[in-house]
């Protein structure tokens, strides 16, 4: 193969590549909307009504279906619709659950308390193991249990 091909192969890949990625990804799958303001639609169209108008960078959301460049997802209270795909990111997010919760220095409940995050705190996941997630919110980290978030 000469230089040549091997440039147009790269080029290729790259056009190619992240739409193709993204569409070989199995469904159901976990985002987070990446901008500060989304809307969800009942179709996958910019010309069906808005469901819902979203003000909150990073939620986390599940997404269960595709269709071109629209994503149909479900928000942490059970709503589905469509949203544009460029307005959603794989940076896995998830949202504390339920009441204050303990965010640990180690995935074990006997571990020391870091620090404690209140329903609603939506945080990063960077890990996840045995029934915990290492979840960060503005630079402090800590384990916390899976059924305490949405979006593990």
């Amino acid at each position: 193969m000469t230089s040549r091909h091997i440039l147009a192969v790269a080029a290729l890949m790259t056009v190619v590549g992240p739409a193709s990625a993204q569409s070989d990804v199995e469904l159901p799958y976990w985002a987070s909307i990446n901008v500060d303001e989304a809307r969800m639609r009942k179709g996958p169209s910019p010309d069906v009504p808005v469901i819902w108008e979203y003000r909150r960078k990073d939620l986390p959301v599940k997404v269960v279906a595709r269709f071109e460049t629209w994503r149909k997802i479900e928000d942490p209270d059970g709503t589905q619709g469509w949203m544009a795909a460029r307005l959603l990111s794989r940076v896995r997010t998830a949202i504390v659950t339920g009441e204050i919760r303990p965010m640990r220095d180690a995935a074990s409940v006997s571990a020391g308390v870091a620090y404690r995050a209140e329903p609603g705190v939506v945080g990063r996941i960077t890990d996840c193991k045995d029934g915990w997630c290492l979840f960060e919110v503005k630079g402090r980290k800590g384990w916390i249990q899976t059924d305490h978030i949405w979006g593990d």
